[in-house]
């Protein structure tokens, strides 16, 4: 690696590192999965892309699509699995990387808290570091409730939690696909928008960084120092590489601000 830091590489190790999960650690919307099982999945689809999209996350319509979909508790815990199963390009690598390096890896998502849990322990996260929302079955295992005043539900619910992590680390990345994750943006040292699983053109408008390749593998020169780099073994920076050959051939955008 060429010993001149370019524009775009940070000059600071950042000590924590924020993950969206839907779209984002793994390519489906688990909510649009769910609801493919119980034959809504063309309506919840529809407002699954509002949310991300165009409106961002509401109360009403969340409970629009639970009311829709009446996972059970066995889809849910199942989804957690699948998940893994639709794993975005190289990202498990790139949390193992971070976390030989001591950094702290965090989920935050409006996605359902068992599903995500056990997706956030296969990829060694522990469940005090992940941030979801928390779902109610009955004594059947059928949908009864979610939890209402989860912030989570609510278009500025991300920027509540990066708020609120901010307490504990003075500077965060963030990496995410929708405009939840978006709402983030000032909050945070540097945030890298996704496009691999979901691109969005009004997201990518206003991301300074978007990755729309299938691989995370730009993550890694987007979000290390050159020393940070200089500690990775051989395979890790061949992984570095891939990500850097993706900036210079413009698959990944960067604008850099002054």
């Amino acid at each position: 690696m060429d010993n001149k830091i370019p524009p775009w590489q940070l000059k600071t190790p950042i000590p924590a590192i924020i993950f969206d999960c839907d779209g984002t650690l793994s390519a489906i919307e688990g909510i649009d999965e769910l609801a493919k099982y119980n034959g809504v999945g063309l309506a919840v689809q529809k407002l699954t892309a509002e949310a991300m999209g165009t409106t961002g996350i509401t109360l009403e319509l969340y409970q629009q699509r639970l009311e829709l979909v009446h996972p059970t508790q066995q889809q849910v815990l199942a989804l957690g699995k699948q998940y893994f199963a639709h794993l975005t390009p190289d990202v498990d690598h790139i949390i193992q990387i971070y976390l030989r390096l001591k950094k702290m890896i965090y989920i935050v998502s409006a996605g359902l808290m068992p599903a995500i849990c056990i997706f956030g322990e296969l990829l060694h996260i522990p469940k005090e570091n992940i941030f979801s929302v928390d779902i109610q079955f009955d004594a059947d295992g059928r949908y009864f409730n979610f939890d209402h005043t989860s912030p989570l539900v609510t278009r500025a619910g991300k920027r509540h939690i990066v708020n609120d992590l901010k307490t504990i680390h003075t500077q965060l990345i963030y990496i995410g696909d929708g405009l939840n994750d978006l709402e983030t943006k000032d909050l945070v040292t540097r945030f890298v928008g996704y496009g691999g699983a979901y691109y969005r053109k009004n997201i990518s408008d206003q991301c300074q960084f978007y990755i729309n390749t299938l691989s995370m593998a730009a993550l890694l020169p987007l979000t290390l120092t050159q020393q940070e780099y200089e500690m990775l073994t051989a395979d890790e920076q061949a992984l570095y590489n891939r990500g850097l050959a993706a900036i210079h051939d413009n698959t990944v955008k960067y604008n850099v601000i002054p």
